[in-house]
């Protein structure tokens, strides 16, 4: 399959101006499309709930690695999610989804997918050695254990350290999601260059910053409490945003002048 050319600016998707609370509203949608495709979509969640307890027991090895590498892991979620919008995409043209639809969009957005996921993996990699970093130059303490690492963190033993560390991934998480909230649903639907994807995202951020900080919000409150559940939640929370993601992306994005992706 040939790589979709690099269209002039003035091909760039339409950006359509959303409500505050309209998030909440793709989060009723997502909900509605996990319940229409149940199997296929908690499949995926089972899956980033499995590599995420995966990289928990790895770090617990080298805790300094540990915020660096369930943070990474988490930067990759909107390819992972990618079957969750081919899904949502059948839902809305009256099919029934089927775990074969998920196959058939890695075959069909394969190349600009797998670019996206690259970036992904490098700012992901690039985090991870970053926090590591940070830590082994600054923390003079041992950290043998979670509980040492967290009241280190968190009680305020690490001072600026710790802080530094949220600065910076606070920062690097606001960049990732600018990049790719809507870029991946786009890449899948849309014959578009990954140039053109990414600039779609970071436009419709710009022109819908209170409702797109309102969904980075949700998203962030729904890691936190799927991680407080030692990864579990992520088998349900990870379905319903990405479904979700499928309806930000339509509503936001006018993209039907755009050629379809085939």
């Amino acid at each position: 399959m040939s790589a979709a050319p690099d269209p002039p600016a003035q091909l760039l998707p339409g950006v359509r101006a959303v409500g505050l609370t309209r998030p909440l509203a793709w989060l009723r949608h997502g909900w509605r499309d996990l319940h229409a495709s149940f199997g296929p979509s908690l499949l995926h969640g089972l899956i980033v709930a499995v590599g995420g307890l995966a990289v928990l027991t790895l770090t617990l090895r080298a805790l300094p690695l540990m915020p660096g590498a369930l943070s990474g892991f988490l930067l990759i979620g909107p390819i992972l999610c990618t079957g969750l919008y081919e899904l949502s995409r059948r839902i809305a043209a009256g099919e029934r989804p089927r775990l074969g639809h998920v196959i058939e969009a890695w075959r069909r957005g394969t190349r600009p997918l797998v670019a996206l996921g690259m970036l992904l993996f490098v700012a992901s990699t690039a985090w991870v050695l970053a926090s590591a970093l940070l830590f082994k130059l600054f923390v003079a303490v041992p950290l043998d254990s979670p509980l040492r690492f967290l009241r280190y963190a968190v009680a305020g033993q690490g001072g600026w350290l710790f802080f530094l560390w949220l600065l910076a991934g606070g920062l690097g998480a606001a960049l990732v999601f600018s990049l790719t909230v809507v870029s991946a649903p786009l890449l899948l639907d849309r014959s578009v260059s990954l140039r053109t994807a990414l600039l779609a995202s970071v436009r419709a951020v710009g022109d819908n910053p209170a409702p797109m900080a309102l969904w980075a919000a949700l998203i962030m409150l729904a890691t936190a409490a799927s991680m407080a559940t030692l990864m579990v939640g992520f088998v349900f929370t990870v379905p319903v945003i990405g479904h979700a993601s499928w309806h930000a992306y339509r509503d936001v994005l006018d993209a039907e002048r755009l050629p379809p992706r085939v």
